[in-house]
């Protein structure tokens, strides 16, 4: 069995759900249909790599994998950035391509997929706010998150970006061709899921 733990979904159960819906949907159109990997939305960041390790070290005959915000640019190996970064010890036998992100937060896909959010937030959205869809996972998680608020701005309040139920909604809605030929760490989670059994 394959399961994906993934970063996110808070610490309610609608939460988690919503979480667990948006990245099976986004898998799915991705080409995933019929062979998706379990899905745990493990809330926060440390909560998700607990639940991994214990998986990886208590399940050896199952495929557990980590997808995490990277928080900050890679520049390292996957496991070299998570211990640099989070102190994170790599588990004994546990391979890179355990390990994959989202670089450098889930906002990165969102703004990736300008149709998607034009397509959410209507006529009201700026996406003249956003910055250009070239070298994304370079910038920095808070840069993606001040210009996805700020090309919401005049958005009613209940249509403005928010993390959770919102956050979740739009993964489900992006194109996995239009973050294939921009994100990097996408295109690697894609391929690492598509060999697996």
């Amino acid at each position: 069995m394959v399961t994906l733990y993934v970063e996110g979904g808070g610490d309610t159960a609608d939460l988690r759900s919503r979480c667990r819906a948006g990245f099976s949907r986004l898998l799915k159109t991705s080409g995933l249909a019929g062979r998706l990997p379990r899905i745990v939305a493990g809330g926060s960041r440390n909560k998700a790599f607990d639940l991994f390790r214990s998986a990886h070290e208590q399940r050896p005959g199952d495929i557990a994998l980590l997808l995490v915000d990277s928080e900050d640019p890679i520049t390292r190996t996957p496991w070299e950035h998570l211990l640099a970064r989070d102190g994170w010890k790599r588990p004994a036998g546990a391979t890179d391509e355990r390990v994959h992100f989202m670089a450098t937060c889930l906002e990165t896909s969102l703004v990736t997929d300008r149709s998607a959010l034009r397509r959410h937030f209507g006529s009201d959205f700026n996406e003249r706010a956003l910055p250009p869809v070239q070298n994304l996972e370079e910038r920095s998680r808070g840069a993606v998150l001040a210009c996805l608020d700020q090309a919401t701005t005049r958005c009613n309040a209940g249509r403005r970006y928010s993390k959770g139920a919102v956050s979740f909604a739009l993964l489900g809605s992006l194109d996995p061709n239009v973050l294939k030929g921009h994100l990097a760490y996408f295109q690697r989670l894609i391929e690492t899921l598509n060999q697996l059994p």
